[in-house]
């Protein structure tokens, strides 16, 4: 099996070429199992693909984010990270009280039990490091200013450090375990949560599981498939309201 390379065009003057990228090399199976993403070399829709965008969860079927009702030209002041947690913020003050994700929670769908276990596992894991000063927060609130120091190790990556998205590993995921699929069922976030655990990491490994069960019970799809199009809108929380929207509609 030969080395894997692409290889594209840098300077259309003089027909140089940049050096070949080698994605996978037959004697390591890792790298041949988990291939990256990369675009069809005859549809570059997504430029700079790792590059992390700081307001727009570009992927490549949606390069310029959700733009269904304005909302990328709504939230161009936030970045993705502070759009994810809009939602629970009703009065939109930038702060999120336990009683805020518990009402967020119950809107999605979650029951009493599992709403107040949210709480527990967000704020109490979450709060402090969101504070200004030294000491904790007595109420446990999160100041989603300081959202980004929340980023834990054995995620995805889709956030980086700063509460930007990375095109480039969000693709990965669904190119690495969904087989290039734009849908991930629950073996595929078995298999995702294993391949991105990072050694002696307790918090991550934790944190990467519950975000990924909430996401499934949220979504809760009749056929086993969530589809990469919900998935991007719960990272910029646009999914969010669709699925308060879709609940509430239901119950009228």
């Amino acid at each position: 099996m030969p080395v894997e390379t692409k290889t594209l065009p840098v300077d259309g003057v003089n027909g140089s070429h940049s050096p070949p990228v080698v994605s996978s090399i037959p004697n390591v199976k890792v790298t041949v199992d988990r291939k990256p993403f990369l675009q069809p070399e005859d549809d570059q829709r997504l430029p700079h693909t790792g590059t992390a965008r700081a307001n727009v969860a570009a992927t490549y079927e949606k390069p310029y984010g959700t733009t269904e009702g304005g909302w990328a030209r709504r939230h161009q002041d936030k970045t993705v990270l502070q759009q994810h947690c809009e939602f629970f913020d009703f009065d939109h003050d930038g702060v999120i009280w336990p009683q805020d994700t518990f009402r967020g929670f119950h809107r999605l769908g979650f029951g009493i039990i599992l709403s107040l276990v949210a709480v527990l596992v967000i704020h109490g894991n979450f709060s402090y490091p969101t504070v200004s000063g030294l000491l904790p927060d007595p109420f446990f609130r999160v100041y989603i200013a300081n959202v980004h120091k929340d980023k834990h190790g054995s995620d995805t990556g889709t956030f980086d450090t700063e509460g930007r998205f990375m095109p480039q590993r969000f693709e990965d995921v669904f190119a690495k375990y969904a087989a290039g699929r734009d849908y991930l069922t629950i073996w595929d976030v078995r298999d995702l949560l294993k391949g991105q655990r990072c050694i002696m990491d307790p918090i991550g490994w934790f944190g990467a599981f519950f975000e990924w069960l909430a996401t499934y019970l949220m979504l809760w799809p009749a056929d086993g498939k969530m589809t990469k199009e919900d998935i991007r809108g719960i990272y910029d929380g646009s999914t969010f309201y669709t699925m308060a929207d879709r609940r509430a509609g239901k119950k009228k």
